[in-house]
């Protein structure tokens, strides 16, 4: 297996990781078992879990701001090295700036639809984005799809990489119970790829896709990140992959089911969306 490992090309220009695997008869699961480091020195790392701590405080800072403040807690980094590790992390801020949500030359990029759009109803605008979740030794993506409406999360996935097949599987998983009308996400490279935009439309569902350096157009998944970090991964301190995976198994389901969140009449989710007990991919 660990042989098998080490043939897999991450940034190979033709086979995705899946396709890969598939050819080695590699579990593409197992792939995404070890935290991704080796390709990052230990204080890049460092660096990355402190920005991640404050973009999750601030998310309305920039690379300027975050390198003013690194440099106020006594890293010696130039601002074109944060731009780097924040382009890494899939991070951007408010303001319009350096392209940190690295889009695709060649994919179509779909016009915002939200804007004056009154959302009243489940199923009617679903959303996703990507967000890095630090490891003691490491760091990982995760992806989630949540239902704007009711705020409940529909699935997610865990990666090692940025590639788009964690993304596909987050929405193949989502679509297999309901659709929505419209989906909305940034113009990053794995929500714009073919792969994930095909599927969209072989399910009739309208794409919407956030204008470059503007988070808060999607607000909500914005606000979902904070709370898994400050409620999970920055209480539990997870060594591993599968120690992060089995931790977001027990609260996404925690948040979909026993959460109450204020803003809906102190309901859960799952009380909006469809007054079930467990979302599908739990069961």
């Amino acid at each position: 297996m660990a042989v098998k490992r080490t043939m897999i090309e991450p940034n190979h220009p033709e086979l995705s990781i899946r396709r890969q695997c598939e050819l080695l008869g590699l579990n593409r699961a197992s792939w995404y078992h070890e935290p991704l480091q080796e390709q990052e020195s230990a204080e890049n790392v460092e660096l990355m879990h402190r920005i991640d701590e404050e973009y999750t405080r601030h998310p309305f800072y920039g690379s300027r701001r975050l390198t003013t403040w690194l440099n106020r807690q006594g890293y010696a980094v130039n601002r074109k090295r944060v731009q780097r590790l924040m382009g890494l992390m899939g991070l951007q801020g408010i303001a319009p700036g350096p392209n940190t949500s690295q889009g695709h030359p060649e994919h179509k990029i779909y016009p915002y639809l939200l804007r004056d759009l009154t959302i009243d109803q489940v199923d009617q605008v679903w959303c996703s984005d990507i967000t890095y979740i630090r490891l003691r030794r490491g760091f990982v993506y995760l992806v989630a799809i949540m239902d704007w409406y009711s705020r409940y999360v529909l699935s997610w996935q865990l990666s090692t990489t940025m590639e788009a097949d964690f993304c596909v599987e987050a929405l193949e998983q989502a679509l297999g119970s309901n659709r929505p009308r419209i989906f909305n996400t940034d113009q990053g490279s794995q929500f714009t790829s073919l792969a994930f935009t095909s599927m969209l439309k072989d399910h009739g569902v309208e794409i919407s896709m956030d204008g470059k350096g503007r988070c808060w157009d999607n607000i909500f998944i914005e606000r979902l990140w904070r709370n898994v970090k400050y409620e999970d991964i920055y209480l539990k301190h997870y060594d591993t992959v599968d120690q992060v995976r089995q931790g977001l198994s027990i609260y996404f389901p925690f948040y979909n089911t026993e959460r109450p969140h204020q803003g809906l009449g102190d309901h859960t989710p799952a009380e909006v969306y469809v007054g079930q007990s467990c979302p599908p991919w739990a069961a």
